[in-house]
């Protein structure tokens, strides 16, 4: 029987008196939105969007990342990111795997704030923050990126880039402390991620020539999925970062679905004027820019604000993405941005970023937990200049830090960042041994032996006999059997010769 110290104990570990149910159960929800946010819905949004030679490398690209950077997370980077103060930009890295370290009550130490749930819940909700990051970068690299650096490249990124934005952002390192506002990430995640999009893709270099000049999607309805589950995962992206079910997790989840579905909408209409056709894929992007410009603003600012944020969300990237994307030597010829990650987070974080400078409230930044007055429709025009130092930070680390990781991966370990030629040219069969949409299974050891086989033609011949009421003579050939598609023998077949006017036809498959 245990003793009423050990019932205390159990007690306390089971319903403590620091832990809301609630803000939990919320926070683990939201967590899960965010995790799907990467696996499936970035990984088969990368593969439909891609062409079917590349889409197994793609979706792997992304599966690799997600895993990876768990086994990093736990071990050194959680604690980089936000544990205690060892730097202004980083904290003391150590593995968070005890049962002290994820049972008792959330701490950010260097931030002086806890939350109302346990440390494993914040450490798992924040890893999935870092993977979607990893997982964004995947998309500038695509079709030509050796998977092998790959490999090396995201526990390297996640340490010397990553983390040291989450610190100085989130964790209480000096961004923080200067009142840069970053809601949920639009610094942090995309910001970050796009600029190490387009620093890496000039170290990399371009894919190859016909496969930039001829990228058609190999599955829109699969890339839909992922679009889908990509926009609706952001209400936890979003909704869970205020840390807590509160009223301003509300607020943060209704202004992230105005500025997307207005940003989507713009960016519709910008390609029917100029295109004069409305594009999927174009409208995806305009969801995209939506979601990432007002991630750094959520739920400080107003429902007109959001409406605001997507009207330039919808058309500025789209700008940059079809004007200067298409006609700048730097990205016709140097910086070859597989997904343009560049545009779609780059420059919409960085404007996201910008324009909570204009239009933070001091309402808003109050049910945040933030003292800031608002910015600069309420009066606090430093606000502004704050943000633009914030970007400036993370944008100069992340040119610097990427390139450095990529130089240490190419000249030190020499590793190639690049696939050779002739993987490039066959794509997911040489680098993985694998193809998308298999259907046919060639199995060694049981093909029929020539009598089995001539007892079946002369079966299906009787068979065809038998339902030909016009007695044509139907002669089967042995190889057509065995691949499954004998000329005229198969009532059905779709391979089978109709008539037409009395002259055989035809029938041609896609």
């Amino acid at each position: 029987m245990a003793t009423p110290e050990q019932l205390t104990q159990i007690a306390n570990l089971t319903t403590p008196a620091w832990l809301e149910k609630g803000d939990n159960a919320w926070q683990l929800t939201a967590a899960s939105f965010v995790a799907l946010q990467s696996i499936p819905g970035l990984c088969v949004l990368y593969g439909g969007l891609v062409k079917k030679k590349w889409a197994i490398n793609s979706m792997f690209m992304c599966f690799y990342a997600f895993a990876m950077v768990l086994v990093c997370w736990v071990i050194w980077a959680y604690k980089v990111s936000f544990g205690e103060y060892m730097l202004p930009f980083a904290g003391r890295p150590g593995p968070v795997l005890t049962m002290d370290s994820v049972i008792l009550q959330s701490n950010l130490p260097s931030a002086g704030v806890m939350q109302n749930f346990p440390q494993a819940t914040m450490i798992y909700f924040q890893f999935v923050f870092a993977a979607i990051t990893l997982v964004l970068i995947a998309g500038a690299y695509l079709a030509r990126m050796n998977f092998t650096a790959w490999m090396i490249f995201v526990p390297l990124w996640l340490t010397f880039s990553y983390c040291v934005g989450a610190y100085s952002l989130w964790g209480g390192g000096f961004l923080f402390k200067m009142g840069v506002i970053d809601y949920s990430g639009g610094y942090v995640i995309h910001l970050s991620s796009g600029t190490a999009g387009f620093a890496g893709a000039w170290w990399i270099g371009p894919r190859l020539k016909h496969d930039r000049e001829n990228f058609q999607p190999n599955n829109v309805v699969l890339m839909m999925v992922g679009a889908g589950i990509l926009w609706i995962g952001w209400n936890g992206f979003n909704g869970g970062d205020p840390y807590a079910a509160s009223p301003d997790a509300g607020v943060a989840v209704l202004n992230t679905n105005i500025t997307t579905a207005v940003s989507l909408l713009c960016w519709t209409a910008m390609d029917v004027i100029f295109y004069r056709k409305p594009s999927i894929i174009g409208a995806i992007n305009g969801m995209i820019t939506g979601l990432v410009a007002i991630t750094p603003a959520a739920g400080v600012i107003t429902g007109w604000g959001a409406i605001i944020f997507g009207v330039c969300s919808g058309t500025i990237p789209w700008i940059s993405m079809n004007i200067a994307g298409k006609k700048l030597r730097l990205f016709t010829h140097h910086v070859d941005d597989t997904l343009g990650i560049t545009h779609t987070h780059m420059v919409a974080g960085a404007l996201g970023g910008f324009l909570v400078g204009l239009f933070a409230t001091t309402e808003g930044c109050l049910a945040f937990g933030l003292t800031n007055p608002g910015g600069a429709i309420d009066g606090n025009g430093k606000q502004v200049w704050l943000q633009i130092v914030g970007a400036l930070f993370i944008i100069g680390w992340n040119l610097v830090w990427t390139s450095l990781i990529m130089m240490f991966i190419k000249y030190v370990l020499r590793v190639p960042l690049r696939m050779s030629e002739e993987e490039m040219l066959i794509g997911d069969d040489a680098i993985h041994g694998e193809e998308a949409y298999c259907f046919f299974d060639h199995v060694d050891g049981l093909e029929p032996s020539m009598s089995v086989e001539h007892r079946a033609l002369e079966r299906l011949a009787r068979i065809h006999a038998g339902n030909d009421h016009k007695g044509h003579q139907t002669i089967l050939e042995s190889q057509d059997v065995e691949q499954g598609i004998a000329t005229d023998a198969f009532p059905g077949n779709p391979l089978k010769k109709e008539e037409k006017n009395g002259e055989p036809q035809e029938i041609k498959m896609d």
